[in-house]
């Protein structure tokens, strides 16, 4: 009886130290894929699915096959691009304080592997997307080649325009999928695009400023290292300004309650906006236009999805 105890135990300390290490790996996952910024880009990929399906009458159940096909491949796709960041961006995220529990910071992964799995997963992705269109395949490669060539190997560390060359390749996703349905020369994939452009920007800007120390002392030209905080205060508010006219180029599509609802989240933004140049505390203000960005693009999504329902 003793001896069954013994071995009871010594199971339970097994599986205890098994889960432990599985719950370790996927944390270590979750910091590799990034994962807030992996669920930002998968969103507008079914967002525009779901949109070209109603658009074009076309049956969900008759597209199923092809809905797992765009939304596994794209994920991998984007999730590729992310791992490869990781991988080329060690030595900078080993300077700064938002990127130490990275498994290529903490040693968890050999660079070898993560640059591997980037590869691997990249592949995997991209051959997926050709078995939904050409089309769709190639915004998913042009998506990864903008994020991973133009953005991580050669703007990021040398200009401040590499916020901008970054907010090209997430404007791709909703292009990967309209275009999985139909060809995208539609007004609304089309305005999609420029609205996650635009939105990107005043994303990327509040997480600059927050993070300015990390920034600075990992030698990445980001706006308000190069240029000031009150710089890119105002610039912040040129970008959201700028988003003002997309809704009502939607509104034949979408109809007035969109323009209402979407206009309305944009004075939102704009007022939060303007608080920045008198701000006491401007991390706490860019915070809170970080969390206000994550809001606008998931709300907007939200009632583009609920104001569309394609045939089941």
């Amino acid at each position: 009886m003793e001896n069954r105890q013994v071995f009871s135990n010594s199971t339970l300390d097994s599986n205890a130290r098994s889960s432990s290490i599985l719950l370790s790996i996927l944390i270590d996952i979750k910091y590799l894929l990034k994962g807030k910024v992996l669920v930002a880009n998968v969103l507008p990929v079914f967002t525009a699915y779901w949109l070209a399906l109603y658009f074009n009458g076309e049956r969900f159940t008759d597209h199923w096959g092809l809905f797992l096909l765009t939304m596994v491949g794209s994920t991998f796709v984007i999730s590729g691009a992310l791992i490869l960041n990781n991988w080329y961006e060690v030595d900078l995220d080993k300077e700064m304080v938002r990127t130490q529990k990275r498994p290529t910071v903490t040693g968890n992964f050999s660079l070898k592997t993560v640059l591997w799995s980037g590869i691997i997963t990249t592949i995997i992705g991209l051959v997926m997307m050709l078995f939904t269109t050409l089309e769709a395949a190639v915004y998913s490669f042009l998506g990864w080649f903008v994020y991973v060539v133009l953005y991580t190997f050669w703007t990021k560390r040398r200009y401040t325009l590499n916020t901008v060359v970054g907010s090209v390749s997430g404007a791709f996703t909703p292009f990967i999928g309209w275009a999985a349905i139909a060809p995208v020369h539609h007004i609304v994939p089309i305005v999609m695009f420029c609205i996650l452009f635009i939105w990107q920007v005043p994303h990327t800007l509040a997480i600059a400023i927050k993070r300015l120390e990390d920034y600075t002392r990992a030698g990445i030209p980001m706006l308000p290292v190069v240029c000031g905080v009150d710089v890119t205060i105002r610039q912040n508010i040129i970008y959201i300004i700028a988003l003002l006219p997309f809704p009502y180029l939607l509104t034949p599509s979408l109809g007035w309650f969109f323009f209402l609802f979407a206009t309305a989240l944009n004075i939102g933004w704009i007022i939060l906006a303007m608080k920045g140049p008198q701000a006491k505390d401007v991390k706490k203000w860019a915070q809170a236009n970080l969390r206000y960005s994550l809001i606008y693009l998931i709300l907007l999504s939200f009632v583009m999805i609920l104001l569309t329902s394609p045939i089941i």
